[in-house]
């Protein structure tokens, strides 16, 4: 028999808070956008600047590398001086950022505004959603602004790609900076009548040692894993990620012994968020499957930016239904179940992505991106709301940004692992497929990736063009299968852990008649009955 324990009436959000979260949104948005956008606008601003390789993979990569470095300080800053005024802070460095970045003068400048950006950036997610959490404390409720929230997130990357096509066919590349200027400077005038203002009420500091050992464990790894994904495994890429993994231990073990710890380890021995925040980056990994379709919808379908982008956009509008029906499951429902349902789905769409090489065809891809979407949702959202739901209020900021930064760390390993299978599968592919007679140079370059491979064909002409056109997609429509398929375990994998680590939570807005009292290992910190200070 189970008993509802949703929020007292006065607790229940209304109208402020409603505008409050679309206020919200638009930060979230422009965060997504900023980090799709522009790889349309990186060979035209290339071009113009005069970047060279490594100059361009530092100006998509930089922003990136800064938002998972300093999430964790971020949130815990927020904690301390106020997560609005973070948020407002960050959104004002976010404009003058966006400013420069539009009409930098050089790869230099560039590389350092966009670095910049990235800082903005980091202040910017984990208050966004601690202050959803906070400003809908109705589980039902928060559980449907969280699927928002991530359904603007996830909305805003599928949506990039298009954005910054349409934005280059009128106007020059800084405009997919300039984009951002408009949207903080909404949110800059209306966040302060809208948003409530949340400190922790215990107060504390920052300890400066901890920001470097955070910023020299997380950096290292999310390069190499990038580099990996890039050349494979090589000496420095390994090496980098080595170094991350031991700046990492020192920083836990330091977390242990200060009395105002930048991370509290204490976060992790609720038996709720641990695995949630593991759902969260495990989930993360789905998504390494997405570069090889892109690459297969452009190099072997012939498709342009702005037509492939278009072909994902069904994908886009489907993750933000699903992200709305899982609150609405696990109303009714555990959320774990509703969980593997979803992850069942998933695996069902990878299972048809895994079969475009063999019969060909976009309707079957974009059936089964369509599937994979209908399944993530559930996922996505309630892995958050879980990870979120699990802690007090003024605790609610190290969990935003542990959560985020899982997130990170997941799409990361998902390129990195992923991108590994489809490269040695394409490449044991083409390997006897090349055809004879082909300079070395060009040989190198076909048998290194697909699109060395399209650069090669470029390059020569008649028969050899053809045959080496013929065995690339061939290659390359393997490689895209052999990634499906590590996605469909991957997503049975995930289900197994959702079933068997959360199947304890009960539907939203529900707790179970005479459950026992909150124990050490499920309730780190006694009773969530501290409030934060709240200030209009």
């Amino acid at each position: 028999m189970q008993t509802s324990s949703a929020a007292p009436p006065d607790e229940r959000a209304g109208r402020r808070e409603y505008v409050g979260l679309a206020v919200l949104s638009l930060p979230t948005i422009l965060l997504a956008l900023d980090m799709s956008v522009l790889y349309m606008a990186l060979p035209r601003l290339s071009s113009d600047l005069g970047a060279g390789s490594v100059q361009q993979l530092w100006i998509t990569d930089v922003y990136g590398f800064m938002v998972a470095g300093l999430l964790i300080t971020m949130g815990r800053l927020g904690d301390l001086i106020g997560r609005r005024r973070l948020l407002l802070t960050g959104a004002a460095a976010f404009s003058v950022a966006s400013a420069l970045a539009a009409y930098s003068t050089s790869p230099e400048m560039l590389i350092a505004t966009r670095a910049l950006l990235g800082v903005a950036g980091s202040t910017l997610m984990p208050s966004t959603l601690t202050l959803i959490t906070h400003m809908f404390k109705d589980p039902k409720q928060q559980s449907v602004a969280i699927g928002v929230w991530m359904g603007c997130f996830l909305g805003g990357t599928t949506l990039g790609p298009v954005v910054g096509g349409l934005l280059l066919q009128f106007f020059w590349w800084g405009s997919v900076f300039l984009l951002g200027v408009p949207v903080m400077v909404v949110l800059l005038l209306t966040g302060p009548r809208t948003l409530p203002e949340y400190r922790a009420p215990e107060g504390g500091r920052i300890d400066p040692l901890s920001v470097l050992l955070s910023l020299a464990a997380i950096l290292p790894i999310v390069y190499g894993l990038k580099e990996i994904s890039r050349e494979g495994p090589r000496a420095s890429s390994v090496a980098a990620v080595a170094a991350g993994a031991l700046f990492g231990a020192v920083f836990l073990r330091r977390q242990r012994t200060l009395a105002d710890p930048l991370l509290d380890l204490a976060l992790f021995r609720d038996r709720t968020f641990r695995p949630a925040v593991v759902m969260t980056a495990f989930a993360g990994l789905l998504s390494g499957a997405q570069l090889f379709v892109y690459m297969y919808l452009q190099l072997v379908k012939g498709l342009p930016p702005l037509k492939a982008a278009l072909w994902m956009l069904p994908m886009g509008l489907t993750t933000l239904v699903s992200l709305q029906v899982g609150p609405q499951l696990a109303q009714r429902v555990r959320p774990a179940y509703a969980m593997a349902g979803g992850l069942v789905v998933v695996a069902a769409g990878y299972l048809m992505i895994a079969h475009v090489g063999a019969h060909g065809g976009l309707w079957l891809l974009e059936c089964g991106l369509v599937a994979v979407a209908a399944g993530i949702g559930p996922t996505a959202g309630l892995s958050a709301t879980l990870a979120m739901g699990s802690m007090p209020p003024e605790k609610s900021g190290g969990a935003a940004a542990v959560n985020e930064t899982a997130a990170e760390f997941g799409i990361a390993m998902g390129v990195a692992a992923i991108g590994m299978v489809g490269t040695s599968v394409y490449r044991a592919d083409i390997r006897d497929a090349v055809p004879a007679g082909l300079p070395a140079g060009l040989r190198e370059v076909a048998l290194e990736s697909a699109p060395g491979a399209a650069a090669a064909v470029r390059r020569l002409g008649g028969r050899a063009a053809a045959d080496l056109d013929a065995a690339a997609h061939g290659a390359l429509a393997t490689a895209l299968d052999a990634t499906a398929w590590v996605s469909v375990a991957i997503a049975g994998f995930l289900a197994v852990v959702a079933v068997t680590a959360l199947r304890h939570v009960p539907p939203t807005g529900r707790e179970q008649a005479g459950a026992p009292a909150a124990s050490p290992e499920t309730a780190p910190d006694g009773p969530h009955t501290a409030r934060p200070e709240v200030q209009p």
